[in-house]
């Protein structure tokens, strides 16, 4: 049985970035004005003189070009950005009248034909090689095949649309060139709330748009963000991220990429959220090599439990379920004919360990399970009825219409 979404946490706004937003308004580029400040006089020869008698002081201009650690990131990483504008066309539904086969016969040639709109959208990316492999969001290409590629010194690539995930939203585009600029990666898997963030993008269509933060948390599921259709354990930020900045990078202090910018939060300001490097490398590798992603799937639906989940479910009659524990990964619900129903799992047991590994949180069970194989034995610790089991269970392939 479902358990409700209302009945466990407050339902979220997201503002998915990049999906269907063109470039808003016009670019204006200010002239600047003329200098207004007076001219220096040159010397008289008695203050030349006097001047020439003094020792001289010799004050050393620095000639660096990177003033700060934000500048070299940016100066080794911007141009590896991209930007990404995509066109998809969509058909304006006539009024149902119109489409009443008696008016067109009525009317012949006079009838209003059927009409398409042409949707255009901007984002960002990055590209991973020198040949031309880019990796950016779903949402960012999502409807078309191919795409304008533009880098930061203006040259333009029509990009081909290799692979889309929507479980991560996640896809990879080519364009055909070499010798490119590349943007290194880093790990990750160690990062801490409160070291420095930069994003790097095309908001609302300013090309090259730098932004720095902090990591303001690591570990968000896609339930906490408010897109429980996901299956991405995300970065917080507080780096200013806006439409246009979808599939951009999002970097530590030393200008490697520790994530891909991905979303924010409509109903608040400084919420950013990026995916993980990891996770949308190891999904750009599959659809680079295939064109399509499998995703490991066990087939239940898990909630974190609090004493306040605990007591709600103890009094929900529907589950028929009493809990005695305030924490844990309490599984709510099983699917038929999945891979968990095979295995023997069943409502009500409360994960302990995935793999050996002691979990605390459904996002944590959801990452272990992403990170396995699809028909290897995968094994389970579960509490049922007070006592400690052991399950094994072989992951399934994600089902498309999950």
């Amino acid at each position: 049985m479902n358990l409700s979404l209302k009945q466990l946490a407050t339902a979220v706004a997201l503002l998915a970035i990049g999906s269907g937003a063109g470039i808003v308004g016009s670019q204006y580029w200010l002239k600047p004005e003329r200098d207004s400040t007076p001219p220096v006089e040159a010397p008289t020869r008695l203050e030349a003189l006097t001047s020439a008698s003094k020792p001289a002081i010799v004050t050393t201009i620095p000639t660096t070009t990177n003033p700060n650690f934000i500048a070299q990131a940016v100066e080794r990483v911007g141009p590896s950005v991209v930007r990404i504008d995509s066109a998809r066309r969509v058909s304006n539904d006539l009024p149902e009248a119109f489409r009443n086969p008696f008016f067109r016969r009525f009317f012949g040639d006079d009838a209003p034909p059927e009409r398409e709109r042409v949707e255009r959208g901007t984002g960002s990316g990055f590209i991973l090689s020198a040949d031309g492999r880019i990796l950016t969001n779903a949402h960012v290409v999502s409807g078309t095949d191919t795409v304008e590629v533009t880098l930061k010194d203006g040259r333009t690539y029509e990009g081909r649309v290799v692979g889309s995930d929507s479980v991560t939203d996640v896809a990879v585009v080519k364009i055909e060139a070499k010798g490119l600029p590349t943007a290194k990666t880093a790990n990750a898997e160690n990062l801490l709330p409160g070291q420095w963030a930069i994003a790097i993008g095309n908001p609302l269509g300013l090309d090259n748009t730098v932004t720095a933060g902090i990591i303001s948390a690591i570990g968000r599921s896609s339930s906490q963000v408010g897109v429980p259709d996901k299956r991405v354990s995300f970065i917080q930020t507080d780096a200013a991220i806006n439409p246009g900045n979808s599939g951009g990078p999002l970097l530590n202090d030393r200008g490697e990429v520790i994530g891909v910018n991905t979303a924010i939060r409509a109903d608040a300001q400084g919420l950013g959220f990026a995916i993980p490097i990891e996770t949308a490398q190891r999904v750009a590798n599959q659809l680079f090599a295939k064109g399509k992603v499998d995703h490991p799937y066990l087939g239940v639906q898990m909630v974190d439990l609090t004493p306040s989940i605990r007591k709600e479910i103890n009094e929900n009659q529907d589950f028929n379920l009493k809990i005695s524990r305030d924490e844990g990964v309490l599984i709510v619900r099983v699917m038929d004919n999945s891979p968990a129903a095979q295995a023997g799992i069943r409502q009500g047991d409360i994960i302990q360990k995935v793999a050996g590994k002691p979990v605390k949180t459904a996002g944590e069970v959801q990452s272990l399970v992403e990170a396995s194989r699809i028909g290897d034995t995968l094994p389970l610790e579960i509490i049922r009825n007070g006592q400690l089991q052991q399950i094994r269970v072989k992951p399934g392939a994600f089902p498309a219409n999950k």
